[in-house]
């Protein structure tokens, strides 16, 4: 599992229990290699290829250098300098495909897809059944949802983790749920996680590693087995005249999920299971939607057009200004905490109607034609007896 020989994880344990934590880094981090060649070599390398050799291969321009300049560069370390500098770009080649082997242990890693079809064949809405597969045995869970959303992914994972333990990997595809591609921030760049979403940085708080595919294909035990269900389960469907989510789902718990598992499981090369626990990990804090918010002088925190307004109650932690963390839970429970700490608040209703326009209603008075907006905003100077007065 750590891809490491057998003496070489020796001699990584000696060193940890020399050293701790600190004698896991690798000795060469951080330092320049000893086959590096010097600054000024890449330097003139590239503006001699730039210079006289720029329509050459990288093969053909380092023979050139070689014997025309007397700089030795191989081709290769030649070529990635030059796509490096923007002097070359790559053909590219025919992406060579292997069949990746299963997993050894169950737990080692799923894989988690959603599939959107007409289940019910017009007799219900169109829907997303979202499927995980252990890659090692082919043991299958799934659940039925309106869409492959995020909280459908959420909720779906935490099911099966809450059935089976934490996996160590997940592959899943290059969705937007998984995958973010805003510009990282500058505490994520010093930290070096990159930019996460929602579902990325439930994943991290778990310790799993999540996998993007580049294809179906490298998913395709997932990809296969939506065929599975979109041949047998429609059929089963049919013939139960199921056509509700709550009734499919029903059905998939009761009865279909287990004889679908008898039958299609494979035995695996290791039959440990590395399902780790969940022990006392708070899964509502872990599924659920993060997001930072400042709390206005008001003590007011807005989220989703909606107003949180904190309690007197919190007044010595002097909020005003700060950054507070609001979680959406996948029941719609809303929590606001500060530096770990579950503040209080109540909701405010804003009116739908503006309360002059309440209490004239109220008061039986018609109510004024609303003025045209240049009108309310561009003074009119009126003259009354030799005075003018700003209206």
């Amino acid at each position: 599992m750590l891809a490491l020989s057998y003496r070489q994880a020796k001699r990584v344990w000696r060193r940890f229990q020399r050293e701790g934590a600190g004698g896991l880094v690798h000795k060469s981090r951080g330092r320049v290699g000893n086959r590096r060649l010097p600054a000024w070599v890449r330097a003139k390398a590239l503006a001699l290829v730039k210079q006289r050799y720029g329509d050459y291969g990288s093969t053909l321009a380092a023979e050139c250098l070689a014997e025309e300049d007397g700089l030795t560069v191989q081709a290769e370390t030649l070529r990635r300098w030059r796509m490096a500098a923007g002097l070359w770009k790559s053909r590219g080649t025919a992406v060579h495909r292997m069949r990746r082997p299963r997993r050894s242990c169950p737990g080692q890693m799923v894989q988690m897809d959603g599939s959107e079809h007409d289940w019910f064949e017009g007799r219900g809405p169109r829907c997303s059944l979202m499927v995980i597969i252990d890659d090692a045995t082919n043991w299958t869970y799934a659940r039925f949802y309106p869409g492959e959303t995020l909280p459908a992914a959420m909720d779906c994972f935490r099911r099966y983790i809450q059935r089976r333990g934490i996996p160590h990997e997940l592959y899943v595809d290059r969705d937007s749920i998984y995958r973010s591609d805003r510009a990282p921030t500058a505490q994520e760049v010093l930290s070096g996680t990159g930019p996460l979403t929602q579902f990325g940085r439930a994943m991290q708080q778990l310790s799993i590693h999540l996998i993007l595919a580049g294809s179906p294909q490298a998913k395709g035990r997932v990809e296969r087995r939506h065929g599975v269900f979109q041949d047998r389960l429609i059929k089963a469907l049919r013939r139960r005249k199921i056509s509700r989510l709550a009734a499919a789902n029903a059905y998939l718990d009761r009865e279909y999920l287990r004889q679908l598992n008898a039958r299609f499981n494979v035995a695996p090369a290791n039959p440990t299971d590395v399902h780790r626990r969940v022990g006392r990990l708070n899964l509502d804090l872990i599924f659920c939607r993060r997001e930072q918010r400042t709390v206005s002088q008001d003590w007011c925190v807005l989220y989703e057009n909606r107003v949180f307004q904190l309690l007197k109650r919190e007044q010595h932690l002097a909020l005003a200004k700060r950054t507070v963390e609001v979680h959406e839970r996948l029941d719609g429970q809303i929590v606001i905490q500060y530096q770990g700490r579950k503040l209080a608040w109540r909701e405010r209703h804003a009116p739908a109607v503006p309360p002059a326009k309440i209490f004239a209603a109220a008061a039986g008075a018609a109510l004024p034609p609303a003025a045209p907006a240049a009108a309310l905003f561009t003074p009119a100077l009126k003259r009354k007896k030799g005075t003018f007065l700003m209206c």
